[in-house]
């Protein structure tokens, strides 16, 4: 009796070159999951999102664009270049309106973004706590909010960080409970409580 051969997988995993991946090929590698991330050179594939994740970020997105002047855009879940070995996704992003130069763009440089934004997933909180703000304060990026879920209630909490120019690294400017008012980096005045997000 002879051993049924057996046959390929039809998708294979690809081989990471030896000194990591770069953004290039975050870009140009085939069949790679949607919202691929790219951090110190390892491709990081996102888990399935939980409904205050989205939600979250709808009420995020609502309440930026609500009061974003002309000379920024508001944009959610879109690639942004800090160097060729991190290429991370912020869950939204404020970036200046001249660095959109059509419908086809497919990624930021970090220069032109004003504000990243993590909703914390279970998945991702060591990276969304501590890998990409000190990966987007490196690369310059002046604000940084961290979006958490906190107690039994579950009711959003958001971090309001700033970057210091002197140590290259964000500073904590407020914490936010219910209404997340804050002057920068344009006055925004968002309705945070466990009500608006349950009214979406």
């Amino acid at each position: 009796m002879t051993a049924e051969p057996t046959t390929a997988h039809s998708s294979r995993w690809p081989v990471p070159p030896q000194d990591g991946y770069t953004v290039d090929d975050l870009f140009t590698l085939p069949d790679l999951p949607p919202h691929t991330e790219l951090i110190d050179g390892s491709l990081v594939f996102v888990s399935p999102q939980r409904d205050f994740h989205s939600t979250m970020i709808d009420l995020l997105m609502t309440g930026l664009r609500s009061t974003a002047p002309p000379e920024v855009k508001v944009r959610r879940e879109m690639t942004v270049m800090l160097d060729r070995r991190n290429a991370p996704e912020p869950d939204v992003s404020v970036v200046r309106t001249e660095a959109i130069t059509g419908l086809d763009v497919t990624r930021y440089q970090a220069a032109d973004v004003l504000l990243a934004v993590e909703v914390v997933s279970p998945d991702s909180e060591a990276r969304d706590r501590e890998a990409k703000p000190h990966k987007y304060a490196t690369a310059g990026i002046p604000h940084f909010w961290l979006v958490e879920m906190t107690g039994t209630d579950q009711h959003p909490v958001v971090r309001v960080y700033e970057l210091d120019p002197v140590t290259k690294a964000y500073a904590l400017t407020g914490i936010h409970h219910d209404r997340l008012k804050t002057g920068v980096p344009f006055p925004v005045d968002v309705d945070i409580s466990a009500e608006a997000l349950a009214a979406l």
